[in-house]
């Protein structure tokens, strides 16, 4: 059977490239790891690490068993979370991952009501888009994700995933308070201003709908950025409701965009029943997200 400590050992070389990095991320000595590795060869088989220059990098089948390592870590560390909360939530740890909207809105009242009624648990956020939320919840390392689609946007990739929509939210044409024009076919020769990249897919696909592809001059997936962009009126964007709620720039002008919601989903791994600190926080986001003003987005 392989040793969980190599493992670790093993991810953290994975993770940060060098004998020496993972040392110091491990608080182990470097000839320690260097040992660990040295035995998990010889207990796999294999070879799993080979020489580049002053240092190493791993095998194929070192980085396959390093991706397994990293899931089978993740689980484990999620089961030990699990049983200290079993007997009810006076300890134990719940880990969320969301987009950073989300944390700038909705999420800061669901965590002070999850806190206030269960004080003893750990509760921990990590700002991540979906695509890495979703692999952060596969591997173990939070128990629930926030992700959103677009509208007309390809599901996520939530295959084996249990998912709730919690919220819907508009898009919104986003304009220097100055410009007139209240659709984005009035905006065609003006710069345009872009997101992450799953934002900026929709924003190409929302100006193909009205017939112009969008002269995209500035990308930035801050939206506190984009608005003082847009404010000091070097062009236009679309952007969501949350990320609006969350920073409002006085400087800009805003129209929602008829028929075009986008959905917020929570997403938890696992069947049911799911452990009781992963319940009480679903349920926390549910009442924030079901309570004015973001009821109303739905």
């Amino acid at each position: 059977m392989l040793d969980v400590s190599r493992l670790r050992v093993l991810v953290a070389v994975a993770r940060h490239g060098s004998v020496t990095a993972a040392a110091q991320a491990l608080h182990y000595a470097q000839p320690s790891v260097s040992h660990h590795l040295a035995r998990l060869e010889a207990e796999t088989g294999s070879r799993l690490t080979q020489r580049a220059g002053r240092g190493i990098r791993l095998t194929d089948a070192g980085r396959m068993l390093a991706e397994r390592a990293e899931e089978i870590l993740g689980r484990l560390d999620a089961a030990e979370a699990e049983l200290a909360a079993h007997t009810g939530l006076r300890s134990g740890r719940v880990r969320l991952a969301a987009f950073p909207s989300a944390l700038g809105t909705f999420v800061p009242a669901a965590a002070a009501g999850f806190t206030a009624a269960h004080p003893g648990v750990d509760l921990r956020f990590t700002e991540a888009e979906p695509p890495e939320a979703v692999r952060l919840l596969r591997n173990g390392e939070v128990e629930v994700a926030l992700v959103f689609v677009y509208p007309d946007e390809p599901a996520p990739d939530l295959d084996g995933l249990r998912h709730e929509l919690l919220l819907e939210e508009p898009l919104h044409l986003v304009t220097p308070a100055g410009w007139g024009g209240d659709d984005l076919a009035a905006h065609r020769d003006r710069p345009w201003i872009s997101g992450c990249e799953r934002c900026r897919g929709e924003l190409l696909r929302v100006c193909a709908a009205a017939g112009f592809p969008p002269d995209i001059r500035f990308t930035t997936d801050d939206y506190v950025a984009v608005q003082a962009l847009v404010a000091a009126g070097l062009g236009v964007t679309v952007l969501p409701g949350l990320a609006l709620a969350a920073h409002h720039n006085s400087g800009v002008r805003t129209v929602e965009l008829p028929d075009s919601r986008r959905k917020v989903y929570t997403a938890v791994y696992g069947d049911t029943p799911d452990p009781a600190g992963t319940t009480a926080l679903l349920a926390q986001l549910r009442t924030v997200a079901g309570s004015p003003p973001y009821a109303q987005r739905g």
